[in-house]
C-alpha cells in the first residue's frame, strides 16, 4: 500500500523521517485500502508533512533514496 506523492515537488529539504505508524492512526480512507496489516511505515518531510505510507521499513528507505532524500529513523 502506498499513498501517491510527487517527491520532486518537496522543496529543497533533503532529509526525510521514517517512522512506524499503526493502521488505526491513519485516516479511514487509507485504512480501507489495507488488508491484513496492522503496522505500516510513513515517510515525513522535515516540517512533519506525511509524504508517503508504505508496507515496510525497507521500502520506505528505498523510496526516499530513489528520490534523492536521506532517510532517518524516528522513534
Amino acid at each position: 500500500m502506498t499513498t501517491p506523492f510527487e517527491f520532486s515537488n518537496a522543496k529543497d529539504a533533503r532529509i526525510v523521517y521514517v517512522r512506524s505508524v499503526a493502521l488505526a492512526d491513519l485516516p479511514k480512507e487509507m485504512q480501507e485500502q489495507v488488508s491484513g496489516m496492522e503496522q505500516l511505515y510513513a515517510v515525513h518531510a522535515e516540517n512533519g508533512e506525511r509524504l508517503a505510507v508504505v508496507a515496510d521499513r525497507d521500502l520506505a528507505f528505498t523510496l526516499a533514496r530513489q528520490n534523492d532524500f536521506a532517510p532517518v529513523t524516528v522513534h
